[in-house]
């Protein structure tokens, strides 16, 4: 079945090109959400995060996976920013759409933080998911469109399942039941 998951970490550009070819992974979007007007623009977007739709397939990819390759590409034990980038608009967050997912997000923050990979616990907010707003036309697929062109995204680590007892499936899914 095909669903989409709703990220913010940092600059959209970056994440959006660490995405883009993940296994399962069949769009991405760059765009807003979490914040306080409707029909956000990169010049007014109050209270919104930078964020990424990713449409994937869960016969392929699940969320939870999802959340590792997150947690594995941008610094999430900084607060409302990532590289250069400061303020709200670049915080670190899980737009969830169900209990589950939430879950699930809550399951992933504790195997980051007890794996003592960064000297900081994770500041990475949980937010109901409400309402979706791509991003103007010249975001989309930006370094792709300009290759060496600004990131503050790298992978940092691979992946947090190397870890003894990390779980490949969610210990919380409903899926793993």
């Amino acid at each position: 079945m095909i669903k989409k998951a709703y990220l913010a970490g940092g600059c959209f550009w970056g994440l959006e090109d660490l995405f883009r070819n993940f296994e399962g992974v069949t769009d991405t979007e760059t765009g807003y959400t979490g914040g306080q007007n409707d029909n956000p623009t990169w010049h007014d977007h109050p209270g919104h995060a930078e964020a990424l739709e990713i449409t994937y397939d869960d016969e392929k990819t699940s969320f939870w996976k999802l959340l590792d390759r997150f947690f594995s590409i941008h610094n999430p034990t900084t607060m409302n920013q990532q590289g250069n980038d400061m303020g709200t608009s670049y915080r670190s967050a899980i737009f969830y759409q169900t209990e589950d997912e939430k879950a699930q997000a809550e399951a992933f923050i504790k195997i980051v933080n007890d794996s003592k990979r960064w000297p900081d616990p994770v500041v990475t907010t949980l937010e109901p998911f409400k309402a979706w707003w791509p991003a103007e036309a010249y975001h989309q697929d930006y370094l792709q469109n300009n290759p060496g062109g600004y990131t503050c995204h790298l992978i940092y680590f691979e992946t947090y399942f190397d870890i003894p007892g990390v779980p490949i499936v969610s210990p919380t899914s409903s899926a793993a039941r």
